[in-house]
């Protein structure tokens, strides 16, 4: 037993040294994003790197308030970010519930289609949307960059949604088809409150997507609408990176999904995991 013991010791020993060596590896860029950020231009660039230094928040002020301040693609990235989440849950819930629950014609073809489009390269979509939003006269629009960030989003969070719904135990429509129940009304009122968890974790992982967006904010976007992703380049120049606020800005830029991060991990956790053990519902 005591043999026994010993092996499961040193087996947890080794699991916390691999554990703590990933997670270094993990955080070591963020830890020496935010020591840049506090330090100045002059002791960034000092060779060999300087391990004492007084820090500052210049850089933060800069970044935000300064000659290239973020503060306005901040407010672009949420403006974008909020609208696509909504509208791609709006339209995602119903065509997830036809998917799962409805008997439709060529439904597999469907499915496949929609499941087909995560595959495509994003790099070979640019050239054909930044040709059909300048024909439209969107292109450097807010509408433009929605429109395009819900063609890849949608079928994402539809293809999610689906694993949720395909859970709910078919009695449950049932006993609301008793009730004289419609199918808008069955939905609304059974579907719906029975995965609100999996809609929460769809709300996240499309928010985040659109968040972090850069390929094309940059190709679509322009003064008008320049997302933070975007805008943190501004530091970056041909004759200088200002490496100090680039890093504040890009912290700056980090934090709300870092937030969103801690506060719905949980959700995040089981949203990775859906699928893994399926329900008694059926089709």
């Amino acid at each position: 037993m005591s043999s026994y013991r010993r092996a499961a010791t040193r087996r947890n020993i080794v699991l916390m040294i691999v554990a703590s060596t990933l997670l270094l590896i993990w955080v070591f860029p963020l830890l020496w994003a935010v020591i840049v950020s506090l330090k100045s231009e002059s002791e960034v660039l000092a060779y060999p790197p300087s391990v004492f230094f007084e820090p500052t928040g210049k850089n933060y002020a800069d970044a935000l308030f300064g000659d290239f301040s973020i503060l306005s693609s901040l407010w672009t990235s949420t403006i974008v970010a909020t609208a696509t989440t909504v509208l791609t849950i709006v339209l995602a819930v119903p065509a997830a519930y036809a998917f799962a629950r409805l008997r439709l014609p060529a439904k597999k073809t469907m499915g496949f289609y929609t499941l087909a489009t995560q595959m495509v390269p994003p790099v070979g979509l640019v050239i054909p949307y930044f040709l059909i939003l300048n024909k439209v006269g969107m292109l450097d629009s807010y509408e433009g960059m929605i429109i395009v960030y819900l063609t890849f989003s949608l079928p994402f969070a539809i293809w999610l949604m689906v694993s949720y719904m395909e859970d709910i135990p078919f009695e449950m429509e049932e006993a609301a088809f008793l009730d004289k129940a419609s199918r808008l009304q069955t939905l609304w009122h059974i579907i719906i409150p029975q995965v609100r968890g999996g809609i929460a974790v769809t709300v996240i992982f499309v928010f985040l997507n659109a968040w972090n967006e850069f390929l094309f904010a940059v190709q679509l976007g322009g003064n008008n609408v320049r997302p933070v992703t975007v805008a943190m380049y501004n530091f970056v120049s041909v004759e200088q990176t200002l490496w100090a606020k680039l890093s504040a800005a890009a912290l700056i830029a980090m934090l709300p999904v870092v937030v969103i991060g801690i506060i719905a991990q949980k959700q995040i956790v089981k949203g990775l995991t859906v699928g893994a053990v399926k329900g008694g519902g059926r089709r």
